[in-house]
């Protein structure tokens, strides 16, 4: 049976037909001029009796690994979502205690830290750029991700709550660099770390 008649009958894809006969050495024949395969009539049922059978098994294969992928996927969305509503709840001071809430188990120390480079530019006959607005609108922002590092450090031990929270500032003085008619600065270099110890709260009752 040629190509044409056995696409006509069976309604099947040729290419990925091919590929199954090659893939299972089955035996066919193909023009040299063409490409087009023929089949023997007697075995062309059979063949794509089993074709069709290895079509279903890779659709069905394929529609488990999706549904894997789905779940998979539906997963890390709930987790994202615990935690963003986690993180939102978590309580932290720089205290030893929250007001209405005891500690039932201290689970250590805990750090987050957050670094920001600051250009201080071309200084001409001795006269540095002020870096002084840039540091202060800096700080908010480091600050900021380091408390959030420190409450994913908490969160990833179980924790609801951070105790004892303080701020530890790192600054590397830049190096120069001379140039003809003036002198570069390199970046100053800002950290900060957020200390404290995660612990898990639990409401008093009343």
């Amino acid at each position: 049976m040629k190509e044409k008649e056995i696409k006509a009958k069976y309604n099947i894809d040729m290419y990925e037909f091919a590929n199954f006969l090659r893939r299972n050495q089955l035996s066919y024949s193909e023009s040299y001029f063409t490409g087009n395969l023929t089949v023997d009539d007697n075995l062309i049922d059979f063949y794509v009796k089993n074709f069709l059978k290895e079509q279903q098994k890779e659709e069905f294969e394929r529609a488990e690994e999706k549904a894997r992928e789905d779940e998979a996927k539906a997963q890390e969305a709930e987790e994202a979502a615990r935690k963003k509503k986690a993180m939102a709840e978590m309580l932290i001071t720089s205290g030893f205690n929250f007001d209405g809430y005891t500690i039932t188990k201290y689970s250590g120390y805990i750090s987050g830290d957050d670094a920001i480079s600051v250009e201080r530019g071309m200084a001409i006959f001795g006269n540095g750029v002020n870096v002084k607005d840039k540091l202060m609108e800096s700080l908010v922002t480091i600050r900021r991700n380091a408390l959030r590092e420190l409450k994913e450090a908490a969160y990833n031990l179980g924790c609801n709550a951070v105790i004892g929270v303080d701020f530890d500032y790192l600054t590397l003085d830049p190096q120069t660099a001379n140039f003809s008619g003036g002198t570069t600065y390199q970046p100053y270099v800002f950290g900060v770390t957020a200390n404290g110890n995660a612990v898990i709260i639990e409401k008093n009752k009343d």
